[in-house]
């Protein structure tokens, strides 16, 4: 990366909940340099003329092989196929500014290292492999009367596979860690896009649970769950699971016991609310747009209940397929709770914790990469 300057560039201050004094940024081999000073005498020069330098965003809940809301053609295309068009999603956030993205289910080792090697423009990835999914789970697309043998596994385009049983359990997270995975995904509860499982039904038995916390905490990492009851969400907390997707239904207390245990929720708002205006023309049957209803009506209130509990908060979209379009929105719903300042801290601080990548990214300090965002006004003012 070339070396540059940027000067006259103005840097939020999230405790002060500020901007601070136009000021220089130095950048050389990709990484920030100094700040503050003089741009070195010969160094190439961007003026920002009052702009503001923003740490490149973070979204920590999103999908970039659901190119479709159709998850059986995403399931069914060629591995070649589901590639380029996983490249193509990427390119778009970062146009969007997202310059770290975690994988919550599909992207492979592959995809990471295209984006490492130059050889794809997108952000970089934190990925887990496939989620993880029993039986009849979130992650088991077949109709009720489709008795045919699970025969997707481990294609590029599938966000999650099915594996029960603790034996396989712990293979399959062996199978995802040997293959780059940074940390495990687990469906824990019902889910919305899936056929045959109610927003409330606990996934998995504890023992399967336990034995994936044990097996990424060998290999120094976490596992990350799909919940959204307050029953599921409790019972991950109590197997050792840190980071909870979603968590619409989550209740004062088990936020509480989730903060006192060190997790981080990730609420995905947008999601639902894209499901809710897109959904039904866009194929997803009544059953499905039903359980939309549920997690869409408590999913503000959570916020509330979340941020009272001191529960840490990363910033997801969720968005799969045609509803990718509504990833501005996420922050539209964030504001109806949370400061402009909390809103920054999930999408960069709070996100980089989160992909084990603290003081690298979602920061602009000496030593961190430079993930730059360039934004018109004060986003701590809107």
């Amino acid at each position: 990366m070339t070396d540059i300057a940027f000067i006259n560039a103005r840097l939020p201050d999230l405790d002060a909940e500020s901007l601070g004094a136009p000021t220089t940024v130095v950048v050389r081999n990709g990484r920030i340099a100094e700040i503050g000073g003089a741009a070195p005498e010969g160094m190439p020069r961007h003026d920002l003329a009052g702009r503001t330098l923003m740490a490149g965003l973070i979204d920590c809940h999103f999908h970039v092989v659901a190119h479709s809301l159709d998850l059986w053609s995403n399931v069914i295309a060629p591995d070649s196929l589901a590639a380029l068009r996983a490249a193509k999603i990427m390119q778009g956030l970062l146009d969007a500014g997202f310059t770290t993205v975690r994988d919550l289910g599909g992207a492979d080792i592959g995809l990471v290292r295209g984006v490492e090697e130059g050889l794809i423009d997108g952000p970089d990835l934190v990925i887990c492999g496939k989620g993880l999914s029993m039986t009849g789970g979130h992650c088991d697309l077949r109709a009720r009367t489709d008795i045919r043998p699970d025969a997707m596994g481990w294609r590029l385009a599938n966000m999650g596979v099915l594996v029960d049983g603790v034996d396989d359990v712990r293979r399959a997270c062996r199978k995802m860690l040997k293959e780059g995975a940074r940390f495990i995904k687990v469906m824990a509860n019902g889910g919305v896009a899936s056929p045959n499982d109610p927003i409330d039904s606990l996934q998995y038995s504890d023992d399967e649970i336990r034995a994936m916390v044990e097996e990424a905490g060998n290999a120094g990492t976490y596992v990350s769950a799909h919940t959204y009851s307050d029953a599921s969400i409790r019972r991950c907390v109590k197997l050792g699971v840190k980071s909870l997707e979603h968590c619409n239904l989550i209740g004062a207390e088990t936020a509480a016991m989730a903060a006192e245990a060190g997790c981080t929720a990730v609420p995905t708002l947008a999601a639902y609310e894209g499901l809710k205006l897109e959904g039904a023309a866009l194929g997803l049957g009544p059953a499905e747009q039903a359980k939309v209803d549920i997690v869409r009506d408590k999913g503000l209130e959570s916020l509330q209940i979340m941020r009272d509990a001191g529960l840490p908060m990363a910033f997801g979209t969720d968005l799969l397929g045609q509803l990718r379009k509504y990833g501005g929105l996420e922050f539209d719903l964030l504001a109806k709770v949370l400061s402009p300042a909390e809103i920054l801290r999930s999408a960069t601080e709070i996100g980089a914790k989160l992909c084990r990548m603290e003081g690298e990214v979602g920061v602009i300090a000496k030593g961190a990469r430079a993930n730059f965002v360039v934004v018109d006004g004060d986003p701590l003012a809107d």
